[in-house]
């Protein structure tokens, strides 16, 4: 009753702000200055025949304003692998408005889909629709929704179908900071086909790309150093906004060498975390439950409106067994904390993600702690 209140409650403001022109467009139908601007003009510029130049942020720039009919004051870049034209490109073909809508509900269809299918039970969307990062993704029109439905398709068919889940897997290189954790998981879990299937469909991914289009995959990597010093080390969309270790230590006022230096040590130990997990836990749902905890907490490149992985990760706790009252407070604690950040404006993501973490540890180390011999008297 209090997912479906928020979801409404959620939906009425989306329509309230489209109605006074905040949301898909102006009141002159032009694009706003949200996030998926920067999709759907580097679709227009691909299908133009003009891919690489959306990798040069001044011609981004200049290009968004254009079709703005006025300058913006920010700046929303493109910062994906030419994979990700492959959608970006259709959605170019429809007005700004219809192509906004189109993939929100096509993003939100998958994402529903997949919650539904982890839990086995059709109720929990309305969970995942309350969650405070799908009204993020919403307002954005970012690829949350995608990122974390193409992470539940390829655990749900890890067990029944491999070589597909590693198919799926290589698409996930359209946000390759996502996928850091998989080769870990699947070597130690023993998914040699999954792993084989995820190496082969990656290469032929990045070899298309190389065929179709070469100047934007050079394109592509000439950015990235860029790309990392602009949004990393020179915080231009704000450290508070990374939710990330790095993003916490940062807007702390951390030098970036040692905001970097923890992040690292934090990777490795979440490495090391997957290896053990999955080597030694047999629930499938509780090893993906821990996997995509980690990957958020894995990555410092991380924003609220790629936190429908957390609500996969819940779902997968949920379909492990359901939640004891320790197992319920703290998932509701880290959708508290999400939505903190609106009021905050701190990396409380970063709190969330460990958060739910900590119910996968709980979790997974029960067995051993009730095992354990007890100490005899002398």
């Amino acid at each position: 009753v209090v997912a479906g209140g928020v979801s409404f409650a959620y939906l009425a403001e989306l329509t309230w702000m489209a109605l006074t022109h905040r949301w898909l467009t102006d009141a002159n139908g032009h694009p706003l200055a949200a996030d998926f601007l920067s999709f759907w003009s580097a679709g227009l510029l691909a299908w133009g025949g003009h891919g690489p130049q959306a990798y040069d942020w001044s011609i981004m720039h200049a290009f968004q304003g254009q079709l703005m009919h006025h300058t913006a004051g920010g700046f929303l870049g493109w910062a994906y692998p030419p994979l990700f034209f492959a959608l970006a490109t259709p959605l170019a073909r429809l007005p700004s408005g219809a192509a906004f809508l189109v993939w929100l509900v096509a993003g939100f269809a998958f994402y529903a889909a997949s919650i539904a299918a982890i839990t086995r039970d059709r109720r929990m969307v309305l969970l995942a629709l309350a969650a405070p990062a799908s009204l993020a993704c919403m307002v954005a029109g970012q690829n949350g929704f995608l990122t974390a439905a193409l992470m539940a398709g390829v655990l749900l068919q890890l067990d029944v179908r491999p070589v597909l889940a590693g198919l799926l897997l290589g698409f996930l290189t359209y946000k390759p900071h996502f996928g850091l954790l998989f080769p870990v998981a699947l070597l130690f879990g023993g998914y040699g086909r999954a792993f084989a299937a995820a190496t082969f469909s990656a290469l032929a991914v990045l070899l298309l790309s190389w065929l179709i289009m070469p100047d934007s995959l050079a394109a592509f990597a000439h950015h990235l150093g860029g790309m990392s010093h602009d949004f990393l080390s020179q915080g231009s969309a704000g450290f508070y906004k990374l939710q990330s270790l790095y993003g916490v230590l940062r807007t702390a006022g951390i030098s970036d060498g040692a905001a970097f230096a923890a992040q690292g040590v934090l990777s490795l130990a979440m490495a090391g975390f997957t290896a053990w997990l999955w080597r030694n836990e047999k629930d499938l749902a509780l090893r993906s439950a821990g996997l995509c905890a980690a990957t958020l907490l894995v990555t410092p490149y991380l924003f609220l409106y790629d936190f429908p992985v957390l609500a996969v990760a819940i779902a997968f706790l949920w379909r492990a067994r359901p939640f004891d009252g320790i197992e319920t407070a703290l998932p509701i604690l880290s959708q508290l904390a999400l939505a903190a950040f609106v009021v905050a404006s701190i990396p409380t993501g970063f709190i969330a993600s460990l958060l739910t973490l900590a119910v996968v540890i709980r979790r997974a180390i029960a067995p051993a702690i009730r095992t354990a011999p007890l100490a005899q008297p002398a």
